[in-house]
This record gives C-alpha cells, sequence and structure tokens, in this order.
C-alpha cells in the first residue's frame, strides 16, 4: 500500500457486513478499499464451538444475486418451520415455508462459511484492496473528498501512519463504530439489561429443520437447527446472573437450559464453549454526513429477539450499492449530500420497523403482568388461526416485505 492512496470508495471495517458492501459495489468501476483492524484470516477447518446466523429468505437472494450463495448453499441449513411459543401460557404461533410456496423460510449458516465466501468474491476483484490489520485514526471532510489516517501494524516494523483519500466513506465498523464517533453522528443508546449467552447444543431428537423461538420470564430464548444434528443457541439472560450461566459445568447447563427452553427438542445433550453479549438497542440521529454514511450495526443494534440484526444490516448493504450504481449512471458524485440523503430516505422506515417491533417484543414478553401475558398468549394463537396474519408475519420474518432494492429482488444493479 503507497501513501496517499486514493480511491473511489473507503468502506471501515471488514466483517460481514462491509465485506458484503465491497462484493455488491465490486461489478461498478470504482476502486475500493477495505480497512479493517484484524488479519482476513480463514478457518477451514469444522468446529462445534463455531458461531451461525440466522440468514433470512431475502437475505439470502441478496446473496444469490451477488454470486455468493453458491458457495455457502452446501453448508446452509433451511429453516423449513418456525415455532413460536410463550413458557407457561397456552397459545403457539407456527409459520411453514410450505404455506409460503417456499423450501425454506431462511438458513442458519456458521459466520466461518459467509467470511470465506466474501473473502474468496472480494479476492476475484482487482479493484478492491484489503488494508489489514489497520485501524482508523481520524477523518476529515472536504467539499470534494475525504480524507483519512489510519495506523498500520507490521511483525518485524513498528506502526506507521498512513492517508488514504476518497469520495465516500462507508463506516461499517460494529456498535463501537469509529466513523459514528468521528462524524458526531449522535445516537440513543437503551440497555435492556440482558446479556445474550451463545452456544450449540445438541438436541436429544432430530431437529427436523425447525426454529424455536421461547419467551420466558427470564427472556427469549432462540433454538436454531444446523448441520450436523447440531441447534445454534440464544440464550437470554438477566446481566446480573450470567456469569453464573457461564460458569456451570456443561451438565448443570444442559440441565438449566432444558428447565428453561422444556422439552420439544427431547432435552439437550451436548454444548459447545458458551460465549456472550449484552443486549442493548441503538439507533441514530442521522444516517450519514457529506461524504460518510453508516451501514449495519455501526447504524443501529437490535434485541436479538427476531434474529433481524445481520438481516437488517444487509439490507443496508442492497440500498445503498443501488444509490451508488444509480448515482453513477447519472454522472452524479457518489459522495453527494444530496445522494446519501436518498439512502436515508430508502431506509428509515425499515430500521425504525425492526427497531419498534423487536423492542415491544423484549418488553411485552418479559412482563409477566397478569392480563398482559394472557393478552399475548390469545395473540400468539390468533396468529396461528388466521393465514392472512401469518402470512404478513412471515413476510416480516423473511425480510421481504414492503418496498425492496434491486439486489433484495434478485436483479443486478
Amino acid at each position: 500500500m503507497s501513501k496517499n492512496s486514493q480511491y473511489d470508495v473507503l468502506i471501515i471495517g471488514g466483517g460481514m457486513i462491509g465485506a458484503s458492501m465491497a462484493c455488491a459495489l465490486a461489478s461498478l468501476p470504482l476502486r475500493i478499499a477495505i480497512v479493517e483492524a484484524f488479519p482476513f484470516r480463514s478457518n477451514n477447518q469444522p468446529s462445534y464451538d463455531a458461531r451461525s446466523i440466522a440468514l433470512a429468505y431475502g437475505s439470502k437472494r441478496i446473496f444469490e444475486t451477488l454470486n455468493l450463495w453458491l458457495a455457502i448453499k452446501k453448508d446452509a441449513t433451511p429453516i423449513e418451520h418456525i415455532h413460536v411459543s410463550n413458557k407457561g401460557q397456552f397459545g403457539v404461533t407456527r409459520i411453514n415455508a410450505q404455506d409460503e410456496h417456499l423450501d425454506a423460510l431462511g438458513y442458519v449458516i456458521e459466520n466461518r462459511i459467509i467470511g470465506n465466501a466474501l473473502l474468496s468474491e472480494i479476492e476475484k476483484h482487482d479493484n478492491i484492496d484489503l488494508i489489514c490489520p489497520a485501524k482508523l485514526e481520524s477523518l476529515d471532510i472536504s467539499t470534494d473528498k475525504a480524507s483519512i489516517t489510519i495506523v498500520q501494524d507490521s511483525k518485524n516494523q513498528s506502526s506507521k501512519k498512513y492517508s488514504l483519500e476518497a469520495k465516500l466513506i462507508i463506516g461499517a465498523d460494529g456498535g463501537n463504530s469509529k466513523v459514528r464517533e468521528l462524524l458526531s453522528i449522535e445516537s440513543t443508546n437503551k440497555d435492556y439489561q440482558q446479556t445474550a449467552v451463545i452456544s450449540n447444543v445438541t438436541p436429544g431428537k432430530p431437529h427436523k429443520n425447525i426454529a424455536y423461538e421461547r419467551f420466558t420470564q427470564q427472556g427469549p430464548i432462540a433454538v436454531l437447527p444446523m448441520t450436523d444434528k447440531r441447534c445454534s443457541l440464544v440464550l437470554t439472560v438477566n446481566t446480573d446472573q450470567v456469569e453464573n450461566v457461564l460458569s456451570m459445568n456443561d451438565e448443570t447447563f444442559l440441565s438449566y437450559l432444558e428447565e428453561r427452553f422444556g422439552y420439544r427438542t427431547g432435552g439437550f445433550t451436548k454444548t459447545s464453549k458458551r460465549f456472550s453479549y449484552p443486549l442493548s438497542l441503538m439507533k441514530i440521529k442521522e444516517h450519514h454526513k457529506p461524504r460518510a454514511v453508516i451501514i449495519g450495526n455501526a447504524a443501529h443494534t437490535l434485541h436479538p429477539i427476531a434474529g433481524q440484526g445481520f438481516n437488517l444490516g444487509i439490507r443496508d448493504v442492497s440500498s445503498l450499492a443501488e444509490v451508488i450504481a444509480d448515482a453513477l449512471k447519472n454522472n452524479q458524485d457518489i459522495g453527494d449530500a444530496n445522494v446519501l440523503t436518498k439512502y436515508q430516505q430508502q431506509r428509515e422506515k425499515d430500521q425504525q420497523k425492526v427497531a419498534f417491533i423487536t423492542d415491544n417484543l423484549a418488553n411485552i414478553f418479559s412482563n409477566e403482568f397478569y392480563p398482559l401475558a394472557k393478552a399475548r398468549s390469545k395473540g400468539l394463537l390468533l396468529a396461528d388461526l388466521f393465514p392472512a396474519a401469518k402470512h404478513l408475519l412471515a413476510k416480516e420474518a423473511m425480510g421481504i416485505s414492503g418496498k425492496l432494492p434491486k439486489l433484495s429482488r434478485g436483479l443486478p444493479l
């Protein structure tokens, strides 16, 4: 990498959202760089501890349009049924792929599988540079360009600073976004006082491609079908209990899980190493400044109650890629504030809607006030009984409701 390198687009953050953004822009006449704080590495050894995401049907369609799906498909476990229940109360909602005339409502995929597919695709394109490990230090916006300073470490040399310039900066650097901080974009934060405990578990009987969302007094539990007869677990616990849950031996943890979840899966026979992360809701007051825009977890973090975090971020990618492509076709400056305002207008409604739904689900289903508990149980039952209501729920879960950009509809830019 040379000093004062000039690009059209600089993507800060090379995680799955940042890498997806680069892949979405790769076919356009742009010079792109990804600045990532950690080395890009490919771990090809299968691991029981591999963490996973639930990829909604709409997100799968985006990956399909970007020619990424074939590299992912063989390791993806389809979600054919979704079963939603409330512990201690009657009423369930069941959503089936067959009723939606689809093979799957979504897919569960290990993060490393998606990461490897994205990296392989990026390496095919000469117009994408990977700059890593490197950390963003400063950002300066002028009328016709954005400039950043990065610090790059080397094993055999001392740290070096480099200056890079671009027409557009895309912040995809996660919940603790340095780009958001340097742009002075204000955010509002709500601490749920809950922590998600992540693990892979083996159920006592075949999962039959059913994804479970189980609401309990201590918080929701998601059990998602995976390869090798495993399930991906997202277990919500009160933050003051998380250390106790993490310190349990495997036998005690599985008993605790069974007590909270029940025995629809035939109990659980094995668990992987457990990880945890605190849960909060973060929303921003503006999506962009001139020549800079933030996407993914840099722009919004959600309660994982409906598994929408990554899927919301990949829809950010789909919309922003189309806005940039349209600007190029119309000979517009891709970093112009008017261009970025179009992106904000496209994404605000979806982001606000998903934040509203997940926040209210988290509040409603963690409240044991008796009339409310009875009302939500009736709600689950009614949603199950009326096909039209169930169809709307399915469309929301699959990420295909509302007006969709080209990539989300299977159309190239």
